[in-house]
C-alpha cells in the first residue's frame, strides 16, 4: 500500500520543477489537504492563520472569519418598504390647514362674543365657515366623487379617525353654519349663541383630528410624532385663528387674538422641538428638501407674526394685519411642511427599516436588564 501511494504522489508531481526551495508548479498530494484544511504548515503555510493559534479572532471559538463586514440592512433592493399615501399636497394639506383655521376660529369667535367683541365675532363665524367648507370641498376633491364622504357617514367606527373626522365635520359644519347666518342677520340670537357655543366646543377637535389621522398610518414622519403632532396642529390652528382676528378685527379688540398668537409662537417652538428629539433620525426628513424649506418658513414666520402682532396689533392697523398675515402663512407653511416630510420619509426606506430594527435591538436587551433588576440579593 506505500509503494502505491508514494507512486500516485510521485505522478502527481511529475509536471514540476525542483529547486532548491523544494518543488515549483506542482500540486500537493492527497495527504497534505487534511493538513492544510486543519490550517497546519502543510503547502508554503499560508493555511495557518494569524499568531498560528487555530479559531484566532474566529466567532464562537470555531476557527471561522468573516469574509465580509456584516450587512445593514436599508432599503428592499432600494425600493420604499411602504407604499406613500395617493394624497395630493394641495387637497389634504389644505384640508389640514383649512380645518384648523376653523376650528381654532370658532374657539376665538365664542370668545368675542361673550365679551361683547361683536365685529370679531362676526368676522371670525364668517371665517370659519368659510374654512370648514374649503376644507370639506378640499376633502372631496381628494376623494375624487362627493359620494364617497356621504358614504364615511353610513357607520360610526370609533376608532377610525376618518370615520370620527367624517362626524366631526357633519356635526360643526351646521353648527359653524349656524352661528355666522345669525351674527350676519341678526336674526335667532338665542339660537345663534347656542350655535357659537356648539362649535366652539367641536372646534378643537376639529382642529386636531387631522393629526390623528395623518399619526394613525405607517409612515414614519407621522406616526413616529403620534404624541405630539395634534399639540402640532392645535398651536398651529391657534396661530392662524389668531393672525385672522388681527386682520379683520379692529385694533381695540384685538388683545385677547394678539395674546392667542404669543402662546401659539411660543408652544409651536417648543412642540416642533419635542418632534425632532421623539423622532430621532426620522427627523432629517423635517430639516431636509421641500419639508425643510417649508417649515423653517413657518417658524421664522410664526414667530415674526406674534412679536408684530403683540408689539404693535394695539396701535397699527396696518401692522396688525400684516402680523396677521405672517401667522397666517406660518400657520399654512407648517401643515404642507409636515405634509411633505411624510412623503418624503415614506418614500426612503431607510426612515422605515433603521428605526424598527433598532426598536427591536432595544427589546431585545431590555428584558435582561430587567431581569437582573428583579435578581434576588
Amino acid at each position: 500500500m506505500r509503494e502505491e501511494e508514494a507512486k500516485t504522489e510521485g505522478e502527481a508531481m511529475s509536471g514540476s520543477d525542483v529547486t532548491r526551495e523544494g518543488s515549483e508548479g506542482g500540486r500537493p498530494g492527497r495527504a497534505a489537504a487534511p493538513e492544510m484544511l486543519r490550517g497546519g504548515s502543510g503547502g508554503d503555510g499560508r493555511g495557518r492563520r494569524k499568531g498560528g493559534k487555530r479559531g484566532g479572532g474566529g466567532r464562537g471559538g470555531r476557527g471561522e472569519q468573516l469574509m465580509a463586514p456584516p450587512a445593514e440592512f436599508e432599503s428592499y433592493y432600494g425600493r420604499p418598504v411602504i407604499k406613500a399615501p395617493a394624497w395630493r399636497a394641495r387637497d389634504i394639506a389644505g384640508y389640514f390647514f383649512l380645518g384648523g383655521l376653523a376650528g381654532a376660529g370658532s374657539v376665538l369667535a365664542a370668545g368675542a362674543h361673550a365679551t361683547g367683541r361683536t365685529t370679531t365675532a362676526t368676522a371670525m363665524k364668517i371665517s370659519s365657515l368659510a374654512g370648514v367648507s374649503l376644507s370639506t370641498a378640499a376633502l372631496v376633491n381628494d376623494l375624487g366623487r362627493p359620494g364617497r364622504f356621504a358614504n364615511m357617514l353610513r357607520v360610526v367606527k370609533p376608532t377610525s379617525p376618518m370615520s370620527v373626522g367624517s362626524w366631526l365635520l357633519a356635526a360643526y359644519g351646521p353648527a359653524a353654519g349656524a352661528a355666522a347666518a345669525s351674527a350676519v342677520t341678526g336674526k335667532l340670537p338665542r339660537a345663534g349663541a347656542v350655535a357659537t357655543g356648539a362649535a366652539a366646543l367641536l372646534g378643537p377637535a376639529v382642529a386636531t383630528y387631522t393629526a390623528v389621522l395623518a399619526a394613525d398610518t405607517a409612515v414614519p414622519a407621522w406616526h413616529g410624532a403620534h404624541r405630539e403632532l395634534p399639540y402640532l396642529f392645535a398651536a398651529s390652528a391657534t396661530a392662524a385663528a389668531s393672525g385672522t382676528a388681527l386682520v379683520v378685527g379692529p385694533v381695540r379688540e384685538t388683545a385677547p387674538a394678539r395674546c392667542a398668537a404669543v402662546l401659539a409662537a411660543v408652544a409651536d417652538e417648543a412642540v416642533t422641538k419635542a418632534v425632532e428629539r421623539r423622532l430621532g433620525m426620522v427627523a432629517e426628513t423635517w430639516h431636509q428638501r421641500r419639508a425643510g424649506t417649508l417649515l423653517r418658513t413657518a417658524r421664522t414666520l410664526t414667530a415674526a407674526g406674534a412679536a408684530v402682532g403683540a408689539a404693535f396689533g394695539g396701535r397699527s392697523r396696518t401692522l396688525a394685519a400684516a402680523g396677521g398675515l405672517a401667522l397666517l402663512a406660518g400657520s399654512a407653511c407648517t401643515r404642507f411642511g409636515v405634509f411633505a416630510a411624510g412623503i418624503a420619509s415614506a418614500e426612503d426606506p431607510k426612515y422605515t427599516v433603521v428605526p424598527q430594527r433598532a426598536a427591536k435591538e432595544a427589546r431585545r436587551t431590555t428584558p435582561t436588564h430587567s431581569a437582573e433588576r428583579t435578581q434576588p440579593t
